[in-house]
């Protein structure tokens, strides 16, 4: 694409905040990349007004799908017409493609969490895992790292019923997996996830505590701005590897891009 014009294709990111979603500059760059004519855009919707927005999208003729994010992903799964099984498992959906007026959802986050610790070189296979949040990449996550074969998994979370609804869907999924709820005392894990919003915004408390760590442990991020959030700079300084969010962003943005059906028309 090298204008926007009418025959311009139109994909959005849904996000409540938005400035500090990457996810355009790498999409569009593989749209460049594959000869696209299309363009994605940040469309700024408050949880309150997501499905009046989302109606709205049904009916705008060239727009072809978004990405949605925080705080949107578990809302979506039930805006969506059709979603993958995978996603209906999760509970959330963050990929959404629009073929003649219906929705199609799927969840990517996990598969793109996964493959960016891996590209980093870390294998969660056999790792004690501690998962704070229980939002809907939080959901993702954690399927896909009891798919992975962690040795076991604790999840935290502020409102301790969604913490123990996403536990009880992991103990049906996975029965030979040791899954407990926890507090936002993290010691005794090899990794550690922040799958919440804390972070964001400047002033967040820290979404758990790091006073135990020992400098052993990996502690991972799914936020993108600010590069290192307040957790990982307490966590490096404890002497522990971190992992920032944006080789999640990575790891799918090329599945996101197939999913939404970013090709040549």
């Amino acid at each position: 694409m090298t204008e926007i014009t009418g025959h311009t294709r139109i994909w959005g990111i849904l996000a409540d905040p938005i400035r500090q979603v990457k996810t355009p500059q790498g999409l569009n760059a593989i749209m460049r990349e594959r000869g696209v004519d299309g363009v994605m855009v940040p469309v700024h919707v408050a949880a309150a007004d997501l499905r009046a927005v989302v109606d709205g999208l049904r009916r705008q003729r060239n727009f072809h799908g978004f990405i949605a994010t925080v705080p949107h992903k578990t809302a979506m799964l039930d805006l969506c017409d059709e979603v993958g099984e995978a996603a209906r498992r999760i509970g959330a959906v963050n990929a959404v493609r629009q073929e003649g007026g219906r929705l199609i959802g799927a969840m990517l986050d996990g598969e793109g969490f996964l493959a960016g610790l891996r590209q980093a070189g870390i294998e969660p296979a056999g790792m004690r895992a501690y998962l704070a949040g229980a939002g809907g990449a939080a959901n993702a996550i954690a399927f896909a790292l009891a798919e992975a074969g962690v040795a076991q998994l604790t999840i935290a979370n502020r409102t301790r019923a969604r913490a123990e609804a996403l536990h009880d869907r992991l103990a049906a999924g996975y029965p030979g997996l040791p899954v407990a709820l926890g507090d936002a005392e993290p010691a005794g894990h090899d990794l550690l996830v922040n799958a919440t919003s804390l972070g964001l915004a400047e002033g967040d408390p820290l979404p758990f505590s790091v006073a135990r760590l020992g400098g052993g442990e990996i502690v991972a991020e799914i936020i993108m701005q600010p590069e290192v959030t307040p957790v990982l700079a307490a966590a490096a300084a404890r002497g522990c590897r971190i992992h920032p969010g944006r080789p999640m962003l990575e790891g799918q943005l090329r599945l996101m891009a197939d999913f939404l059906g970013m090709t040549p028309a």
